[in-house]
């Protein structure tokens, strides 16, 4: 078991992509603007409003104008957890970054158990020792993370754990284009790519107060399964240069 040791960081981005979570949001923001000092000597929060249709953004605009530390990102449609994902990586601008899902379901002080493997790690992933969630979900988060280690070689067990720490200078250039709950998967898969250097760590897993969970359907499930194949191929083509190469010359012969 890691010890609840405290590393300081020199500085910390904690983003947080949110969609109706106005029964969540101030809380979990206050819960960091309370831990944050502990761990960093520079931090901020930053809310990702993704088209909420509740009082998320109203929420978060009062908060950041509250407190410096507290900023927010604001999509005006609501486009998707990938896409919240991927706009809380631009908008950071500390030297660490990290990804916590707006929820309320992961507890702020436990980012000094990631930050207690850093510098060592380039990356740490929270690790839900007991995941508050319902079997059928829990059943195909294990099904899913088994497929994932298989075709991508990435050595964690949670691989759809939000709650994340990660290099910010690893991210920056790193093409996301998942726009659903498959940026977990392409974010981690691009990383390891790049050969950053990862661990897990065991991490509290909270029960949802307010809100409700957004289920996958039919639709959705299809799609991730046509996406990671389609990044399996694309990183496979990157990581060979020979193949990108030929294909390159027999599109050149064809043209001729």
């Amino acid at each position: 078991m890691v010890n609840r040791q405290e590393q300081r960081l020199k500085g910390l981005s904690v983003f947080l992509p949110s969609h109706n979570e106005e029964g969540n949001v101030e809380r979990v923001v206050r819960g960091f603007l309370g831990e944050l000092p502990r761990v960093a000597d520079s931090y901020e929060v930053i809310v990702v409003d993704d088209g909420s249709r509740d009082r998320t953004g109203e929420i978060a605009d009062r908060l950041a104008a509250e407190d410096s530390h507290v900023r927010v990102v604001h999509h005006e449609v609501n486009r998707g957890y990938g896409a919240a994902v991927i706009s809380g990586i631009r908008a950071a601008r500390e030297p660490y970054v990290l990804l916590c899902d707006g929820d309320g379901q992961f507890d702020p002080a436990d980012v000094q158990l990631l930050a207690a493997r850093i510098p060592a790690f380039d990356v740490v992933v929270g690790r839900r020792a007991r995941r508050a969630d319902h079997l059928v979900r829990r059943f195909n988060g294990k099904a899913w993370t088994w497929l994932v280690r298989r075709l991508f070689d990435v050595r964690v067990t949670d691989i759809d754990c939000g709650f994340k720490l990660i290099r910010r200078d690893l991210l920056e250039g790193l093409e996301l284009r998942a726009k659903g709950a498959m940026i977990s998967t392409e974010l981690m898969a691009r990383l390891v790519a790049r050969g950053a250097k990862v661990d897990e760590v065991d991490v509290k897993h909270l029960p949802r107060l307010v809100g409700e969970q957004s289920g996958a359907n039919l639709r959705v499930i299809l799609r991730a399964f046509k996406e990671l194949f389609a990044l399996r191929g694309e990183l496979r083509a990157e990581s060979d240069p020979d193949r990108n190469s030929k294909s390159a010359h027999s599109c050149g012969r064809s043209s001729d």
